[in-house]
């Protein structure tokens, strides 16, 4: 593993060997230990150096087997089961917003040092199972020349799709292997500068409505309060109008929703702040209520002021909503999933999150699919390694998770846009007991 910290000397950024320990600390759960926030004037960042899968494969729980059911994509980032079991891959990569410092121009090259040099596709790709033995044979273009496409959804006939730049949607038959047409815009979505690209999709479980979660454009307002209006927030969008609203607000970087079978309730995954230190702040899984403020830019976890943020606001300090899962600092969740029977009596009540891994600490953290066991519809235990080996013993970087997935006939699907891969886990007949 190589490590790096960012130092500035005669206003030019340098690349210096910095690794160091990061200290333990249980940050999983509803009361995660928040150390004294440390600030320095660079922050540590490190990065395992990227290698191929050859004959290994990801680590999963006794009982249960993986495989990969497609290779050689586009950076894939989110997936969709679509209603007779073929699998919607949305590939694409997004962003580019300037560097504003010395920090940013060396964050980018580490983060690029760990990622796919692959092309984003800006695609969905479409597998099938045509004998459902678990090997897709079919393999079509559903549709092309998107911009950045990541969050997926399927209600009322339409397979929605969110671009970095506007939510849309193609007209879906069973069965169908592409698009009867170019999509149909719904609304437009904030895409100036796109520091945070990604926008995650979820759909209500009347179909009546679509929520849309946008990342900040920023680490803590650097670029300006101009620059993060719409943003750090989910948006409610209806479906047939286009009309939307915020939702809820406060979010740093709302990367995967999911909507709680049931419940109507809207969960998300949040990436939370940088630069308070390797054990500052806790990423977390939270439910999304209507109106509430998550404490961004102007706290984290609840209560805790950032004393960066200028000007300070006391009373949207005090009004944050405390999130109800740490998943711990760092570990960068993507995907979000809730369970189902069909995956086994372990791993039936709870949620699996992607999560893709640290850049900024030099210890890495992150990189595997974890599941978070719930009881009486909330999260209830510590998070569980389901699918974990991407990061191997040798200190390298085989695959980074991002979109998670759940066949209703018992699989679950993870997008690793790393080694451009799609991995399919199930469980086997005694699992299923």
């Amino acid at each position: 593993m190589r490590c790096y910290k960012l130092a500035v000397l005669a206003a030019l950024p340098l690349l210096a060997s910095a690794c160091g320990s990061d200290p333990a600390s249980e940050q999983f759960g509803s009361n995660p230990d928040l150390p004294a926030a440390r600030r320095g004037l660079l922050p540590s960042m490190s990065i395992a150096k990227p290698a191929e899968w050859a004959d290994s494969l990801p680590t999963v729980p006794e009982g249960y087997s993986i495989s990969a059911i497609a290779t050689d994509l586009k950076i894939p980032r989110q997936t969709l089961v679509l209603p007779n079991g073929d699998i919607l891959i949305a590939e694409g990569k997004g962003g580019g917003a300037p560097k504003l410092t010395p920090k940013d121009v060396i964050a980018g090259y580490i983060k690029k040092q760990g990622t796919s040099p692959v092309k984003g596709g800006n695609r969905l790709t479409l597998l099938r199972d045509g004998n459902g033995d678990g090997v897709y044979e079919g393999r079509s273009i559903f549709a092309a020349k998107l911009n950045a496409p990541y969050g997926l959804a399927f209600a009322n006939g339409n397979i929605y799709v969110a671009n970095q730049d506007s939510l849309v949607r193609f007209a879906y038959s069973d069965g169908q292997t592409q698009a009867g047409g170019p999509p149909v815009k719904i609304a437009d979505l904030p895409s100036e500068i796109n520091h945070h690209w990604t926008k995650a999709l979820a759909v209500s479980e009347d179909g009546r409505f679509l929520y849309v979660g946008i990342g900040s454009n920023s680490n803590i307002t650097e670029r300006g309060m101009a620059a993060e209006v719409d943003r750090a927030m989910v948006w409610q969008i209806d479906a047939q109008t286009g009309a939307y609203k915020p939702f809820a607000t406060g979010l740093r970087n709302p990367t995967a929703l999911a909507v709680q079978p049931g419940m109507n309730q809207l969960w998300a995954v949040v990436n939370e702040r940088d630069e308070l230190g390797p054990n500052l702040v806790p990423d977390y899984l939270t439910t999304v209520r209507p109106g509430g403020f998550y404490g961004w830019p102007y706290s984290y976890w609840g209560g805790n002021a950032d004393q960066r943020v200028r000007p300070q606001n006391p009373q949207k300090v005090a009004a944050a909503i405390r999130p109800d899962y740490s998943l711990g600092s760092h570990v960068a969740p993507l995907g979000l999933a809730f369970s189902m029977p069909a995956m086994g009596s372990r791993f039936a009540n709870g949620v699996f999150v992607g999560e893709h891994g640290s850049w900024n600490r030099s210890k890495p953290v992150g990189y595997k699919v974890v599941f978070v066991p719930f009881s009486g519809g909330r999260p209830a235990g510590k998070p569980i390694d389901f699918v974990s080996g991407f990061r191997g013993s040798d200190g390298k970087t085989r695959g980074r998770p991002v979109g998670v997935t759940l066949d209703p006939k018992g699989a679950l699907i993870v997008a690793d846009d790393l080694s451009n891969t799609i991995w399919r886990v199930i469980p086997l007949q005694s699992a299923k007991q």
